[in-house]
């Protein structure tokens, strides 16, 4: 053959087929919808875990409103690491408030609980005052 040019034809349809099985492969091996699909939840990036800017929240309950107060109040106690920065503050203002408004529920619902409900508030305020006591001066 003289030295003519050779032509190399790639077929751009071609090649989105093949990216759009490795990521549909890739997606079924992992378990998690795709992307494209509607209802699809957020996926992970090589930056990190996928973060949903509106997730979907459990039903309102006083038990879920105690339980996110304790939390932020754990927090403030340094006893739990913070979800985000994963570094464990004390601030005692801020959790002396979070125990302050729990009491604060408690009496204004009093007579209008449930015993269970009325006890695990008591049991939860007495945990929270004791970790309030253990975390430095009172």
């Amino acid at each position: 053959m003289p030295d003519e040019e050779k032509k190399i034809i790639i077929d751009e349809d071609w090649k989105s087929q093949v990216e759009a099985e490795k990521e549909a492969a890739k997606q079924s091996a992992i378990g998690e919808p795709e992307a494209s699909a509607p209802g699809a939840e957020p996926q992970a990036t090589s930056e990190g875990p996928a973060i949903d800017d509106d997730p979907p929240m459990p039903p309102a309950s006083l038990m879920m409103l105690l339980t996110s107060l304790a939390t932020e109040a754990m927090m403030s106690l340094g006893q739990i690491p913070h979800p985000v920065t994963g570094e464990q503050t004390v601030r005692r203002n801020q959790a002396k408030y979070l125990i302050d408004t729990i009491e604060v529920l408690k009496e204004k619902t009093a007579g209008n609980l449930q015993a269970d409900e009325s006890q695990a508030i008591e049991d939860l305020l007495h945990q929270l005052r004791m970790a309030f006591v253990s975390s430095g001066k009172g």
